[in-house]
């Protein structure tokens, strides 16, 4: 008998669909996908921004491939395979299109090497403090803990909100600080609806800068129909998800 988590939507589905048919066929980059996972949303993101030519596959990462295993040990999505050669971890592939396809525009990350460097500490407080207080605030059974970890994300969220310049991180240029925390824009209704989460409770700017990053036309070509979404993300709200982020929150590590 094999894991609950297994038993998922097949493929994505709604804009995510249609994007997904326009890249079927064979690319020097093969991005392997989970449709359903935020961290594979933040290198679609890119890959869509930037307009640069990919096949994608999807994986189910529950019950993983011995090809996709070949490419990648940790077994984790997105990965790509680049003209024979394998990467994975999205922040890192994000990185990777900026390098690799120079002349795809727009670019994710300044041209100032100190507003570029300012942009990867953003990126990393994303990591380590509000990504890990939203999983906990999904998978937290007790009232109390709930509400706890809620107020770790107001304030993980805070402190990047009041850095915004409008209508993203950077003014108008689209970067990957947003790119980093666009998923989780997507999917912070999920909180709203069980836990209590309100934007407007964040304080000044972030309500506004959700509402542009889930708009972001590249956004909304890699989100699926939130009815598949609610399937996945009720077994993190009962505590019974098997992926790598929901062991790790749930151990209280690191999140893989």
């Amino acid at each position: 008998m094999g894991l609950p988590d297994e038993h998922i939507h097949p493929h994505a589905t709604g804009a995510a669909e249609k994007t997904v048919a326009q890249h079927e066929q064979p690319q020097d980059l093969i991005f392997y996908a989970g449709w359903f996972c935020p961290f594979v949303q933040r290198s679609w993101v890119a890959l869509e921004e930037k307009g640069i030519p990919y096949q994608y596959k999807e994986v189910n990462p529950y019950k993983k491939e011995k090809h996709f295993l070949d490419i990648n040990p940790k077994g984790l999505v997105p990965a790509l395979e680049y003209k024979g050669k394998a990467l994975y971890e999205s922040l890192v592939i994000c990185e990777f299109l900026e390098e690799a396809y120079p002349e795809h525009q727009p670019h994710l990350l300044p041209a100032d090497p100190y507003e570029r460097a300012i942009v990867r500490l953003q990126i990393d407080h994303i990591s380590k403090a509000l990504i890990p207080a939203f999983f906990r605030a999904l998978q937290a059974q007790e009232k109390d803990t709930q509400e706890a970890d809620l107020q770790d994300m107001y304030k993980a969220l805070r402190q990047l909100a009041e850095k915004v310049k409008g209508p993203y991180f950077l003014g108008e240029q689209f970067s990957l600080v947003d790119v980093a925390i666009a998923p989780w824009a997507v999917r912070d209704y999920v909180l709203a609806e069980h836990r209590g989460y309100k934007r407007e409770d964040v304080g000044s700017g972030w309500k506004e800068w959700a509402e542009k990053l889930e708009t972001r036309d590249s956004v909304v070509r890699t989100s699926s129909d939130k009815v598949h979404y609610e399937e996945i993300y009720g077994r993190y709200l009962r505590d019974e998800a098997q992926s790598e982020a929901a062991k790790a929150t749930r151990a209280g590590t690191v999140i893989p």
